[in-house]
């Protein structure tokens, strides 16, 4: 039986995932961290569901993690880092969703994982990494007479763009028309851009409302155009697939280390 730590456990994530703990029979909350000065410090974690779970919001780390199997976190690139490096000493095993890192923090993120293991992924939804499954048979299978594009949208809180699924698309798709994402990623149009190149794969992003995140892609070729796409309408979705990582790195061997993405945890090839 996993015990879950989880990050940022006053946003709507973290409440999210702090639920499907709770509902889940098989993991049990064993922490929840939050900033430093945020109202809901001391609150128990179920107070919102109106449940007395026993566990606090807390701004410590080392008292946060203490007793966790796994931390399940989806805050920002700076403070994933600070939450991994209690992971690494307290040897507990960590699911990151936190998008927006840099290349230079990703290499923090893979030298991380070298001390123990981790699920990383841009989207934890199972559907989204089925996606990614259909979007490389569709490149490798339509060949380069079809133009790509990438379409996103997400609420208006979101801060970074495009997104880290959309991104990820990206690179599954570029990797199967053997081109590079970052010298033929389009990430903006205006004025006069000139004929498209055939090898760009284009990004369009939406900010919005409360978008939870929808994600579109166009083979576009003459006469047809193919549209794959994921809608989310909850992060439940989310949160559930966070879950099966958490069982999947649980179940991983005593020092086990290393970085691991939904296709493992999937069983998808």
């Amino acid at each position: 039986m996993p015990r879950i730590a989880v990050a940022g456990g006053s946003g709507r994530m973290g409440r999210m995932l702090v639920e499907a703990v709770l509902n889940s029979a098989d993991c049990t909350l064993a922490g929840v961290l939050d900033l430093p000065g945020s109202p809901a410090l001391g609150q128990d974690a179920g107070s919102f569901l109106g449940r007395n779970t026993g566990v606090k919001l807390t701004p410590d780390l080392h008292a946060g993690l203490l007793g966790a199997d796994v931390l399940i976190d989806f805050t920002r690139p700076e403070g994933t880092l600070a939450h991994l490096a209690v992971c690494r000493e307290l040897g507990v095993r960590a699911v990151v969703g936190t998008t927006g890192f840099s290349p230079a923090q990703k290499a923090e993120l893979g030298a991380l994982a070298q001390a123990t293991a981790l699920v990383f992924a841009p989207n934890m939804s199972v559907g989204v990494n089925v996606m990614l499954q259909l979007l490389q048979q569709a490149a490798l299978t339509l060949g380069p007479g079809y133009d790509v594009e990438v379409i996103e949208a997400h609420h208006r809180h979101k801060v970074d763009a495009p997104s880290g699924t959309a991104l990820a698309m990206g690179e599954v798709l570029a990797r199967a028309r053997g081109v590079d994402l970052e010298h033929d990623g389009v990430f903006t149009r205006h004025g006069h851009t000139g004929e498209r190149n055939p090898r760009a794969i284009g990004f369009a992003t939406v900010r919005g409302g409360d978008i939870v995140g929808d994600h579109t892609v166009m083979f576009c070729g003459t006469g047809e155009r193919i549209e794959i796409s994921h809608r989310s309408s909850s992060r439940a979705n989310y949160a559930e697939g966070s879950l099966r990582a958490a069982r999947f790195l649980a179940a991983l061997p005593a020092g086990a280390t290393g970085l691991y993405g939904m296709n493992d945890v999937l069983g998808l090839a």
